[in-house]
């Protein structure tokens, strides 16, 4: 895994001159290596795939007590002053030469452990990275003041919480005996509707933390954070668990880090920024939502959360959990391979637990109102919001869009309406309050279009194609009129609203969580988000309606969810039935006749035409590998060709490691040669379409 090589244009020290006498001399600035274990074996923080291992480095006299495995350094690599991190202290070197000297010793606070670098090894070769690309995820930026700080005492969790909530489920008790005697136990919990999931998470959190092992939960965003921190807060104590996120600020980020590090805390929530948490002796791993689009992390290597604990639970003998009030076809996968099992309520708690919940456009809607099937909110929609508001519940409405009116289109012909200036798409950006009615402006310049016609069939008439949630909202003022209506949305997320009577509209992913729970839910355009161009798209379309439908309360209550889209469809008879199983193990059987992940792995090359054919030339693929496109994914020159092109390129699961294995070697083949065109390689893309 590691090299002992020096680097060969490393500026070499000059060898000791020796005296005529047998004793040496001592020379001024003249520097001895360290009487024990003088090799430092070094990974510098350089963005070079071909560098991707250890460098020997000699460690003075003068350092000898801070170079301790784990800590910051600097070193002179290539005639200049990087940082790295110590890996290990040895005695003796492969190398044949002279050996460089460390600089200087940053910090002597072992931030990298042994655990911490095998693990960072492991993900780094599982996408096809490199070892940097994962410790600049995984280790935040140092911050001197915070690292001077005394450390935290150790807390120690005595006692274990009650868990007989988890006998709703089945394999519930078993699993939390599991988690309480320290026994390995991988599961896929599917929560019933209304479940305080941070609770019950808390509890596993506690019963880990109480047999003396950590715990570490991630959460796709902030609220969800903010509300499982406070869970187990209230199970185990203020002062035995820890936030970690990537939007604290750099000092409070690193003081956290470093109370993990040190183990003075047991739990550890957070969002994907966490999911690489030196947790001492781990014996919980969790996952929320693993279907949320927030677990991918944008940076190389583009590691999943899901995979990361998976992989971490796996090496270290801890139980893992992927919890969620839908399911994944991933984490379908591991529930079919047995490497997890399914704990899920009984038919009985889901009937008690569920909402009703309405399609529109059923046989009984369509009789008494033969425009249910064309309109945006029919009457069914409309009934259901007013038994709320009498009962004195709110509403949710779930709109697709934010914005007003973000998408127009011709109102004769139906095409869509772009700006003459940069063909960008049209919409209105006005709303509620407006004294003047604005043009349609172009969404990506601004520039007002307040002369359209269509190039299509010269009509000057405009349509809204997508309707957002200001427009949303506008509306239901109108048709309620005295309610209060409330938005949660990119500007401003609301976390919580009072239990009384109000529309609540939001975009997936903004709901807030309603004191004693939602007497309606209304899921609008259900076809905006089932018609797009995605492989994912029925999968994610079922999880944001399962996610708002959960917060509704119960049918015996009165609940009811009004999907709009049509009953046959799979994902609305899975909503319909509450069975996400169902449709997950659908999702991965299709998946698996049509050779797309997770039933496979895929590879993603994108770059300029030249440097995608280059590299598929060069690389060593698997036998089994299927070479798919290259297709253009810019808009072609006059000449025809396009500045960048994508190639996929799949495997079977059993041939992944070898397929990462061999596209890293291109890349540092061709980062060895200095090619100029970047070329991105992603393992597991999120979208393929």
């Amino acid at each position: 895994m590691t090299s002992s090589d020096a680097l060969w244009d490393l500026p070499a020290a000059a060898p000791p001159r020796r005296a005529a006498a047998k004793r040496p001399v001592s020379r001024k600035g003249q520097q001895k290596p360290a009487e024990r274990d003088p090799i430092a074996r070094i990974v510098v923080d350089v963005p070079l795939a071909h560098l991707d291992r250890t460098f020997d480095y000699q460690v003075p006299d003068k350092l000898d007590a801070d170079a301790v495995p784990g800590c910051r350094v600097r070193v002179r690599f290539a005639g200049q002053l990087v940082d790295g991190f110590l890996v290990e202290r040895a005695a003796t070197t492969e190398h044949k030469g002279r050996l460089a000297f460390l600089e200087r010793v940053t910090s002597p606070e072992p931030v990298l452990s042994p655990t911490l670098h095998a693990l960072a090894r492991r993900v780094a070769d599982h996408y096809g990275g490199t070892l940097m690309d994962v410790l600049r995820l995984a280790i935040p930026p140092r911050h001197a003041k915070a690292e001077s700080e005394p450390p935290r005492d150790p807390v120690r969790v005595s006692q274990a919480p009650p868990a007989q909530a988890w006998q709703r489920y089945q394999f519930g008790g078993s699993f939390t005996d599991a988690v309480r005697a320290g026994r390995q136990a991988h599961a896929v919990w599917q929560a019933l509707p209304g479940e305080d999931w941070p609770a019950r998470l808390a509890e596993l959190a506690g019963l880990a933390a109480a047999s003396g092992r950590g715990a570490l939960l991630v959460v796709p965003d902030h609220r969800d954070l903010t509300r499982l921190h406070d869970a187990c807060a209230r199970v185990a104590g203020a002062d035995a668990v820890v936030a970690l996120s990537a939007d604290t600020g750099p000092a409070e980020r690193y003081r956290r880090w470093l109370a993990v590090s040190r183990g003075s805390v047991p739990i550890v929530v957070g969002t994907r920024a966490a999911m690489f948490a030196p947790v001492a002796d781990p014996g919980l791993f969790v996952v929320w939502d693993d279907g949320d689009d927030l677990h991918v992390d944008p940076h190389m290597p583009y590691p999943q959360v899901r995979d990361v604990l998976a992989l971490r639970a796996h090496a270290q003998g801890a139980s893992f959990v992927a919890g969620g009030f839908a399911r994944s076809a991933e984490a379908q996968l591991l529930v079919e391979t047995r490497w997890a099992h399914p704990v899920t309520g009984s038919r009985d708690e889901l009937r008690k637990a569920a909402p009703r919940v309405t399609p529109v456009g059923e046989d009984f809607d369509v009789a008494r109102d033969e425009a249910a099937r064309v309109a945006r909110l029919p009457s069914v929609a409309f009934e259901a919001a007013r038994q709320s508001l009498a009962a004195g519940a709110p509403v949710l409405v779930q709109v697709p869009r934010r914005g007003y009116v973000p998408a127009l289109a011709c109102a004769r012909c139906r095409t869509p309406a772009h700006c003459r200036r940069c063909a960008g798409p049209l919409g209105l950006p006005g709303g509620a309050g407006a004294d003047v009615a604005h043009p349609p402006s172009c969404r990506w310049c601004g520039t007002p279009e307040a002369h359209f016609r269509c190039p299509a069939c010269g009509s000057a008439r405009l349509r809204a194609v997508v309707v957002g949630a200001k427009r949303t909202a506008e509306e239901l003022g109108r048709a309620f009129p005295g309610t209060p209506v409330r938005t949660s949305g990119a500007r401003e997320v609301l976390a919580t609203v009072p239990g009384r009577p109000a529309l609540v509209v939001s975009t997936p992913g903004a709901e807030p969580v309603a004191e004693g729970g939602y007497g309606a839910a209304l899921l609008l355009d259900g076809w905006a988000l089932l018609g797009r161009q995605d492989l994912r798209a029925a999968e994610e379309t079922l999880r944001r309606w399962m996610t708002a439908a959960a917060l509704v309360r119960p049918a015996s209550a009165g609940g009811r969810v009004i999907v709009g889209a049509e009953a046959p469809l799979a994902p609305v008879q899975a909503l319909v039935r509450w069975d996400p199983a169902w449709h997950a193990e659908r999702e991965l059987s299709e998946r698996r006749e049509l050779g797309f992940p997770p039933a496979v792995r895929m590879a993603s090359v994108e770059g300029s035409p030249e440097a995608v054919a280059a590299l598929l030339e060069e690389a060593d693929l698997p036998g089994s590998a299927e070479v798919l496109g290259p297709v253009p994914l810019t808009e072609p020159d006059e000449e025809g060709r396009s500045e960048r092109e994508r190639s996929l390129i799949r495997v079977p699961r059993g041939d992944g490691r070898a397929l990462a294995t061999c596209l890293a070697a291109a890349q540092a083949t061709r980062a060895a040669r200095k090619e100029q065109d970047a070329v991105r390689i992603q393992l597991d893309p999120l979208a393929l379409i």
